[in-house]
């Protein structure tokens, strides 16, 4: 082959050569500027705080709603409706059954709310509510609970209490509903003659030997810690209506507690072995006392309360049968008395053992009282009691502007002989005679030991006391170490 063959041969190679290359990197390039079109880059002002700019061709896809954590859903998942567990409502069926279901599923919630829902009347048999319970359940009772009607109807193992709140934790009851122990038969009477004093036929006497002597408390707290009740309605207990027993923080504000005047036993408020309460803003009529305390009692503060009619706020019977009775630390002041038994009271059992001590009753207001303060350490609930030896010890207590009327007796201060009462003070006394009644008797004062101070009225009052040259309060001090 000739030389000019040969590099025409050549140049035609190189020549396809090139163009094959030229061919291949503009196919590489046209793919590039492709996908580059179909993501365009973001504005460089946007690209770090939105992220990529959508495509304003393609509308983009709608997010996935969020769970919805509002409280309307938080609220209404915690509410557990005793109708939506079977409940009936119609004050006839037996709807026990569907409080305690609703009561268990509320239990495992924290927050939530057992609701006795309004316009509803829900018939309960005896029952216990017990925990313990996830913190802050509440009982909202707007509806109305009924007890049985018929004293044949309770079961005798079921007679200590009707129902019963046990090993509970942050725990409140409240609503503008009523809690009605439907007591009249327990008293020996119909509902048609409650109002009235009940006429005991000859019909009744034989039917009542059928009621036991044990009588059901309308609602009971047990070994229960920062309990709350306030603002229902308890009426017509067969017996105490609202007890708390070995508790503590207890706080009770503006219930209102009602029954006949001759039910009886039916105290409003019972504490025993209970601590750290409030009790406030409160109307209690009530057949018994409006406040009892009992034994194991201390730091309580009673205020703001409207008692009467009933045996007004008490202290005791503390130390029957020869028993210990410890109650320290009482505050009772700005209570309004009317037509009650007794005032502000302190009562213990002859042969008593233990102690009462640093009581203050201040601010009380009475109208035709019977006796407005008392001190009895020979109380007796029968006609007659065996006479006996030592007493609980009664010291520092406090009778401080207590005004007002009296139908009977202005004071009474009957101390044991072997253990007086010491440190008793009397401040601002002003009781007069109501003018309803004729008949009055002077003030009774016996081993009372402590001070007074003007005014004082009667002006009898002023001798009262006498004065303590230390024995006294050795007594006193002698008994407080078994408590």
């Amino acid at each position: 082959m000739r030389r000019n063959d040969k590099s025409s041969l050549l140049f035609v190679l190189i020549f396809l050569l090139i163009v094959s290359v030229t061919f291949s990197i503009m196919s590489v390039e046209a793919r590039k500027h492709h996908t580059k079109k179909s993501k365009p880059r973001p504005h460089k002002h946007q690209k770090d705080k939105h992220g990529p700019e959508p495509d304003s061709r393609f509308p983009s896809p709608a997010p996935a709603p969020l769970p919805h954590y509002g409280s309307y859903n938080r609220t209404k998942s915690s509410i557990f409706d005793v109708l939506s567990f079977g409940a009936k409502g119609d004050g006839v069926s037996d709807d026990t059954k569907a409080l305690i279901a609703a009561w268990k599923a509320a239990c495992r919630v924290a927050g939530a709310t057992v609701e006795i829902p309004s316009e509803f009347k829900f018939l309960i048999k005896p029952i216990t509510l017990q925990g313990p319970c996830m913190p802050n359940l509440v009982l909202q009772i707007d509806g109305t609970l009924l007890a049985p009607p018929k004293v044949g109807s309770w079961p005798k193992s079921s007679l200590f209490q009707w129902i019963n709140f046990k090993w509970l934790h942050n725990f409140t009851i409240q609503g503008n509903g009523i809690v009605d122990g439907q007591g009249f038969e327990w008293w020996g009477g119909s509902e048609s003659n409650s109002i009235q004093l009940y006429v005991v036929t000859s019909h009744w006497q034989k039917k009542s030997k059928h009621i036991p002597e044990m009588k059901p408390t309308a609602l009971r707290f047990y070994a229960s810690y920062n309990v709350t009740v306030r603002d229902i309605k308890i009426n017509n207990s067969p017996l105490c209506h609202l007890k708390f027993d070995s508790s503590g923080g207890i706080k009770v504000k503006n219930i209102h507690i009602s029954s006949p005047e001759n039910s009886p036993n039916t105290d409003g408020i019972h504490l025993q072995n209970t601590k750290d309460v409030e009790i406030q803003h409160s109307d209690i009529a009530c057949g018994d006392d409006c406040v009892s305390i009992q034994t194991g009692c201390s730091n309580v503060h009673i205020h703001h309360i409207n008692c009467g009619p009933g045996h007004g706020i008490s202290l005791g019977g503390l130390g029957k049968d020869k028993s210990v009775a410890c109650v320290s630390d009482i505050v009772v002041e700005k209570i309004s008395l009317q037509n009650t038994l007794a005032g502000v009271r302190i009562k213990t059992w002859q042969g008593g053992i233990g102690s009462v001590k640093n009581v203050s009753f201040s601010s009380i207001q009475v109208s035709d009282v019977k006796v407005p303060i008392i001190i009895d350490q020979y109380y007796c609930d029968k006609h007659l009691c065996n006479n006996q030896t030592g007493a609980v010890a009664i010291s520092g207590v406090e009778f401080n502007q207590i005004i007002g009327t009296y139908s009977v007796q202005p004071i009474h201060l009957a101390c044991s002989n072997s253990v007086p009462c010491s440190d008793v003070d009397l401040i601002d006394i002003q009781l007069k005679p109501s003018s309803k009644y004729q008949s009055f008797q002077q003030a009774l004062c016996w081993n009372s030991y402590g001070k007074s101070q003007a005014p004082l009225v009667p002006s009898s009052i002023d001798y009262c006391l006498r004065r303590d040259s230390g024995s006294v309060k050795r007594i006193a001090r002698s008994r407080e170490h078994m408590c």
